[in-house]
């Protein structure tokens, strides 16, 4: 599948060509820092040499709960979220739904860390809840 997106100002373009493996829900504390909200989406896997930026995001890096180092791509201008990486799987990328320009290209599958969900974004009964992040095998 052809994905793209970008932030607010249109600064920070990116797109590629793949099918992410998983498209999550995440209620950590970090992603709904990250995120504004009371869960982040992710999708991906995507291979950081299959995805093209018009120009190169500013990080911020940062460790998750599991102890992995995540690094977060965005817009230096406007601060949006692109994309991100885990150090748990070097040389891939995971892109923001947020930022797509398909919203509908994100089709979530389940939602990761659901006991941290707030009351007022629980996570949809429709898709497999985790309380934690599930073993990734």
């Amino acid at each position: 599948m052809r994905i793209s997106g970008g932030c607010l100002c249109g600064e920070v373009r990116f797109e590629c060509e793949a099918d992410p493996q998983f498209q999550i829900r995440c209620y950590c504390a970090d992603c709904r820092k990250l995120g504004g909200a009371g869960h982040a989406g992710w999708m991906g896997p995507v291979a950081a040499d299959a995805l093209s930026t018009s120009r190169e995001p500013q990080w911020f890096v940062s460790r998750a709960d599991s102890g992995n180092e995540v690094a977060r791509a965005f817009c230096p201008t406007c601060g949006v979220g692109v994309f991100g990486r885990n150090g748990m799987m070097p040389g891939m990328v995971f892109l923001r739904p947020s930022a797509l320009d398909d919203p509908e290209a994100f089709a979530p599958q389940m939602s990761v860390y659901a006991s941290r969900a707030p009351s007022w974004d629980a996570p949809p009964d429709h898709l497999p809840a985790f309380p934690q992040m599930p073993p990734m095998s």
